[in-house]
């Protein structure tokens, strides 16, 4: 299937590794010029190339921190002046430390949710303007499955990104008109590094083995196995699509089937 995007500007963030990589190199594949974005440089650098290498496209790579609006002003403004436009933006942040209540004071949530929800609002107020004269955008926000289905240890995700979940549907219904789409996705467990952070912090509490972690959250998902970064970036690519014209205002699951809830 032709997705339609070939040519298509797409800002990625936190995308130096992770889910973030695995987006850009996909939408890379279908052929759009690609803006990758982290706090590493050395990091950035290796995935630049390592896109190119595999895609022969058109990849920048700028140095920001999403936490940090003036940043996020600068790095939109280079991508205009260099690109005439911004297409699709998938905001990605990463995630907050993993740990229970009593290990977090409320310093801990305002620091979440400038990293997770603060980030993905001032990048919208920065791209949708151009969104709007050209009359068309795809925005894909990166939640988690714990704003369908809280996961224990992780609160200060469950509390900052439910935040981005009432922005994207709110956000959807104002922008319709002039042809842009938002969607969230939501992964479940994927084979990335945030996964072994997690599976680090729950041999260090003293729960079990790296082992034990895999085989406790392969046994929630009846698919019986962690997802890989490649399927989450294959849905995300879709929504970014000329194809997915009708979808909007959603929150997708990518997750083998995790949260068993309906909605």
């Amino acid at each position: 299937m032709d997705l339609g995007i070939k040519d298509k500007v797409a800002f990625v963030t936190a995308s130096s590794k992770g889910l973030g990589k695995a987006v850009a190199l996909q939408l890379s594949m279908e052929g759009a010029k690609i803006v990758i974005c982290s706090r590493s440089r050395e990091n950035l650098v290796k995935t630049r190339n390592e896109i190119i290498e595999q895609t022969g496209g058109i990849v920048k790579d700028l140095t920001v921190d999403v936490t940090q609006k003036q940043q996020i002003i600068k790095a939109v403004d280079q991508i205009i002046q260099e690109f005439g436009a911004i297409d699709i933006l998938v905001c990605n942040a990463g995630g907050p430390p993993a740990g229970m209540f009593e290990d977090f004071t409320p310093d801990d949530y305002r620091d979440a949710v400038e990293l997770n929800l603060m980030s993905t609002i001032t990048l919208c107020y920065e791209v949708i303007p151009f969104m709007k004269k050209q009359q068309w955008g795809r925005i894909i926000n990166f939640t988690s499955v714990s704003v369908k289905q809280p996961i224990d240890n992780l609160i200060l995700s469950n509390t900052s990104r439910t935040g981005v979940i009432g922005f994207t549907k709110s956000l959807s219904n104002q922008v319709a008109k002039h042809n842009i789409t938002v969607n969230a996705v939501c992964p479940g467990y994927t084979k990335t590094e945030r996964v072994e952070s997690l599976a680090r912090s729950f041999e260090d509490s003293g729960k079990g083995t790296i082992k034990d972690f895999y085989k406790k959250v392969e046994s929630t998902i009846p698919m019986g196995r962690i997802g890989t970064p490649e399927e989450f970036a294959s849905a995300v690519a879709f929504l970014a699509s000329e194809r997915a014209s009708y979808i909007t205002g959603i929150t997708l699951q990518i997750d083998g089937g995790f949260v068993k809830g309906l909605f």
